[in-house]
């Protein structure tokens, strides 16, 4: 029925539209059998009729029509036809009365009234009852009342309408306002701390630091340009390319004449999260006897962005390629049968993103099943498809000819960083439009990186850990790393910020990962001990008791560090120390936040014997960069798409509590830019080791554990005959012992762990029999012995 409609709609419209007024018809005789009416002689006699009634109100007739169809193709009920039938009916009469009453000369020759038949008698009787203005008022209330029946529309409905018309409007002056808003607050916190920053520093004695003016940031290499283009994808518009604003930092002074800046607080006050910014220019000062992990009384100065590199003025697109690209795409999918139209081009630092939107019919898993056939097309490396979230569109992402190089400057002194008041701010890149995102450590709490080699995952582990040397002072924030390559952490040797050496032995690793366990929960006791629930408040409540603290009181604990673990590789950890590792991990993953302690996994083999379930349930931020297959990809993210990456620095980004992936593109830290800011740290302070985080823990005792459950199984009268089976049929297995000595699963599984503690059979070989390692005769010279 509604294909019908649609169809007698469209014959209505030709018929009207081709109307002739010397056609055949009702007024017309007949002289001659040929019609100029598209539809023929129905379409003469038809247009001839309902033209003659209505007049020029017979074209609304197939607009009904297309409506009535509309509805009925997509099976949606129309709710009150009857009164939206009488309503159809009481508009097109109001609109014929007040054709007439418009007294406009007759149209086609003057064969045609301009509000018919119908209404010129509508219009004698208003004129005649209510004369020309009555009549006037009369139809304007007739018009209301018939497309309110039609409609149901309301007068609320129309004002909030007429509202949103200048939405865009209202969103752009409360932006400027809450702008403007905020940087008046910036400018008074900053002069109330820098107040309160000389105050501490004429008290202590301290030499007065030089100011110099805020540094404004040039945003203006930042613009976004983009294309919107028609539904048919045969021709693309240029649209305004819009520039985002020049905000110049009004904070406090970043910078002084040595291109360095001073951070702390005084009075033994700790900056923390949540309290204030960690850029303060006070003095920061801590107390080394109770805490294991604290250093001495030192001002530290962060370093200056002087020491990276500018990044490079942006690139321009050529409009031209563009609009070809878009092009090529429509017709390879129009090649397979997949129509649709590229809405909208985004340019951005590495790919392009087109917004393709298919025709209504067309699944979206076609369109995503061409993406190899796509490539082709383009003649590029690889291309990602997916939608795109709150639109109707599907996202193409393609790569740029010439990709954008970014740097870690320009992420460090961008808002989105610089406005951040964790500790553990991290850079992470730019997304697929040129937008910053930067995430916070202490929120995640922790992160899973994969990559294959050459895909950028060591350069994005130095601009994480860049990113804390940039933000916290060795008083504020401990790394341990650990480094089984021995070549990429190295360079971070002997910073003030350092809990131990740079770790490349195995054992020492995992020594060090049990004893912060320890750690961990020594600070989950003493945070109980103060009613608190994170590292941050115990801080917090810290400066307050000293602050409250009389002179001849015992000395209160000193503020808690955030300890920050770094693995560059998993994999060779956990081959040697799978069980402890795996063990330290998922306790350290599950409890350590609260006590400030988190973790960075990096790992180029993200198989599961690596990346294990608990590991990754306890581990919710997840980035991964190019990898070899689509099961590496579901292993690190349970999706499907880190093998289309480009490698050098492009990821997906899985955020905490979050099923969408973001795409981002990592930011290129170079030696030189880490040797400078590593040399400027090792200039400020020497590093406070701590040993006894390297040795084995206190509480451990593996040789008595050993020899306890072994006698414990001597003790069981199978053992001796145990042995024997298996040195007799030279395999050793727990099926094998079950089915000769009628044993069960885990008195049977027991055994065999003895047996390996006893040197008699090796290791477990997956599926296979663990290997026998005595010979036959050897029980028998035992027992003689």
């Amino acid at each position: 029925m509604g294909l019908l409609s649609l169809i007698l709609g469209i014959c209505i419209a030709l018929s009207l539209v081709s109307y002739y007024p010397f056609d055949p018809s009702w007024n017309t005789a007949e002289t001659h059998g040929e019609f100029r009416n598209l539809i023929g002689k129905p379409g003469a006699y038809g247009s001839d009729l309902v033209l003659q009634v209505l007049g020029l109100a017979a074209y609304v007739l197939p607009g009904f029509a297309f409506v009535v169809g509309w509805y009925w193709i997509r099976s949606t009920p129309i709710s009150r036809p009857i009164e939206r039938f009488i309503g159809a009916i009481c508009f097109v009469t109001t609109m014929c009365t007040g054709l007439a009453l418009s007294q406009m000369s007759p149209i086609f020759h003057g064969s045609v009234l301009l509000g018919g038949t119908l209404g010129l008698i509508m219009a004698d009787l208003l004129v005649g009852f209510f004369n020309q203005v009555g009549s006037l008022f009369a139809l304007l209330a007739a018009a209301v009342i018939s497309v309110y029946m039609m409609t149901s529309f309301t007068i609320g409905a129309t004002t909030a309408w007429l509202k949103t018309l200048g939405h865009p409007v209202d969103v752009l002056r409360q932006r400027w306002q809450t702008w403007r808003e905020h940087q008046r607050h910036k400018v008074a916190a900053s002069r109330a701390r820098r107040a309160e920053t000389k105050a501490s520093i004429t008290s202590e004695q301290l030499p007065e630091l030089p100011e110099v003016a805020a540094v404004a940031y040039d945003s203006s290499h930042m613009d976004e340009t983009t294309l919107s283009i028609f539904d048919d994808g045969s021709s693309i518009e240029n649209s305004e390319t819009t520039l985002p604003p020049i905000i110049p930092y009004t904070d406090t002074p970043r910078k002084d004449d040595d291109g360095m800046e001073a951070v702390g607080s005084s009075s033994g006050e700790v900056n923390s999260l949540g309290e204030h910014s960690q850029r303060s220019d006070a003095v920061t000062q801590l107390d080394s006897e109770t805490s294991p992990v604290s250093s001495p009384k030192i001002s530290y100065q962060l370093p200056s962005t002087s020491l990276l590199k500018s990044p490079p003025p942006r690139g321009f697109f050529d409009p031209d390629e563009l609009q070809e690209t878009a092009r090529t795409i429509c017709a390879k999918y129009e090649e397979f049968g997949v129509k649709g139209s590229v809405q909208q081009i985004n340019p951005g630092p590495v790919v392009t993103t087109f917004e393709f939107k298919p025709d209504p019919g067309v699944k979206y898993s076609r369109v995503t099943h061409l993406a190899e056939d796509l490539c082709l097309a383009l003649e590029c490396e690889s291309i990602l498809v997916e939608r795109i979230p709150g639109k109707s569109t599907i996202g193409i992402e393609v790569p740029n000819r010439k990709r954008e190089i970014i740097t870690l400057r320009e992420i460090i002194e961008s808002p989105e960083f610089d406005g951040s008041d964790s500790l553990l701010t991290l850079a992470l890149g730019k997304d697929i439009n040129g937008r910053i995102h930067t995430g916070t450590l202490d929120s995640m709490p922790h992160l899973l990186v994969a990559g294959s080699t050459g895909s950028g995952k060591s350069v994005l582990i130095n601009s994480l850990v860049m990113s804390i040397l940039y933000t916290s002072t060795p008083e504020q924030v401990r790394f341990i790393m650990v480094d089984p390559k021995t070549v990429e952490l190295g360079l971070y040797e002997d910073i003030p910020h350092l809990l131990t050496p740079v770790i490349t032995d195995m054992k020492k690793a995992s020594n060090a990962l049990r004893n912060v366990t320890r750690e961990m929960e020594q600070r989950l006791k003493l945070l109980a001990e103060h009613g608190v629930r994170n590292i941050s408040q115990f801080n917090k409540k810290l400066v307050k008791l000293n602050a409250e603290r009389e002179q001849d009181a015992p000395e209160l604990p000193s503020s808690l560090p955030y300890i920050v673990i770094i693995i560059d590789e998993l994999a060779d950890l956990m081959m040697i120390e799978g069980r402890q590792v795996e063990e330290s991990i998922t306790r350290l993953a599950q409890m350590a936040r609260a006590a400030g302690i988190h973790l960075i996994l990096a790992t180029q083999r993200p198989s599961v014997d690596v990346i294990t379930g608990l590991i990754k349930a306890n581990v919710p931020a997840r980035i991964s960069f190019r990898l070899a297959t689509r099961v590496d990809s579901r292993t690190i993210l349970d999706a499907m798409g880190a093998e289309s990456l480009l490698g050098r620095g492009d990821m997906l980004f899985l955020p905490p509590g979050s099923g969408r992936m973001t795409r981002l593109h990592g930011p290129l830290v170079t030696e030189e830019e880490s040797h400078s800011v590593v040399d400027f740290w090792k200039t400020q302070a020497q590093p406070e080791y701590k040993d006894e985080f390297l040795r084995k823990p206190d509480d451990e005792d593996e040789s008595s554990d050993a020899a306890k459950r072994s006698n414990e199984v001597f003790d069981d009268p199978a053992y001796q005959d145990a042995v024997r089976v298996v040195l007799e049929m030279g395999k050793a297995s727990t099926s094998t012992l079950q089915r000769r000595l009628r044993l069960g699963y885990g008195r049977a599984a027991r055994i065999l762990d003895a047996m390996e503690s006893d040197g008699i059979i090796g290791p477990p070989d997956g599926s296979r029999p663990r290997e026998v390692l005595k010979s036959p005769d050897w029980l028998v010279e035992v027992e003689g012995r």
